[in-house]
């Protein structure tokens, strides 16, 4: 048994495919199918299913998996802790940003993190949150930038930003100062699918339980550009964290008002507590905190 047969069944469990698991892991297919047999041999015990074009584990896989997942995730944080040691400052930084953040944050950091951090350039990889969290896990990310609290790893507050309702012009509450959502048809409240942390968020906003089952209907959006448009379309209305309203207007026909209560969200950057870039780490957390604390805030009128 190796570390890179370890690699491979890891790769294999989550393709579920012998070809990408082998594009993967950069060997052909019968390299990757005939070292899994042997490892198999080796253990007593079949790891996969094999039927037909599918590939499943077994139960004694299941168990072999979480084994060498965590043997992978360390001999990575060995590899990258050995390089950090040289210059934790060198090389590509992998950060995961959720979809609702990334496409307001990076243009406003970008600049800044090119002179903190000249040698390690950003490798950002957009997913919602329970991806980016399995990620992190795993060691495939040395950070991710989230709106949500995650036990069992070390978080640094980056910024907190406002949630904001926004209406289509012609709304009947459009003139008021602030936006309570449970004076709001649930039906009318668009959100973007399962899995995004703005939805949870928007869902916690409802303070009765039998309207956050009836809100959304059955619109389920993929990004928040989304859901600007369908309120511009006057479909309904939304939640919109204060960022992606940074430095621009909202789109013609959408009002933005502030919600009942001023809730807000906490963005963090999150990473494991080995994370052997702690010293790249930090200064990417300073350089967040900086420019995201120096962009204007939304203004209302009076």
């Amino acid at each position: 048994m190796n570390l890179r047969d370890l690699e491979y069944v890891v790769a294999l469990a989550k393709s579920g495919s012998f070809s990408r698991a082998a594009e993967a892991c950069a060997v052909s297919q019968p390299t990757l199918s005939l070292q899994i047999k042997k490892l198999e041999d080796q253990l007593g015990i079949p790891l996969f299913e094999r039927n037909g074009r599918t590939v499943g584990l077994t139960a004694s896989g299941k168990k072999i998996l979480a084994y060498a997942e965590t043997i992978v995730a360390a001999a990575t944080d060995l590899r990258r802790a050995a390089t950090a040691d040289r210059d934790p400052l060198l090389g590509p930084l992998r950060i995961g940003m959720i979809p609702s953040v990334a496409p307001y944050v990076l243009p406003l950091v970008l600049p800044a993190l090119r002179t903190a951090l000249p040698d390690a350039p950003l490798v950002v990889i957009e997913e919602p949150t329970a991806a980016l969290t399995a990620r992190l896990a795993d060691g495939d990310l040395d950070g991710a930038l989230l709106a949500t609290e995650t036990p069992g790893f070390i978080e640094a507050p980056v910024a907190a930003e406002a949630l904001l309702a926004a209406l289509p012009s012609g709304h009947p509450l459009v003139d008021r100062a602030e936006i309570n959502l449970d004076d709001i048809d649930p039906a009318t409240i668009l959100l973007l699918d399962d899995g995004h942390c703005l939805r949870d968020h928007a869902l916690a906003l409802c303070s009765h339980p039998d309207r956050a089952r009836k809100i959304g209907g059955d619109v389920r959006a993929a990004s928040l550009e989304t859901l600007l448009n369908l309120v511009q379309a006057g479909y309904g209305v939304t939640v919109v964290p204060e960022l992606a309203l940074a430095g621009r207007p909202p789109p013609a026909g959408v009002q933005i008002r502030p919600i009942a209560g001023a809730p807000v969200r906490d963005l963090r950057l999150v990473y494991r507590r080995n994370a052997p870039r702690r010293a790249a780490l930090d200064l990417l957390a300073g350089v967040l905190q900086r420019e995201i604390g120096a962009t204007p805030r939304v203004v209302f009128p009076a």
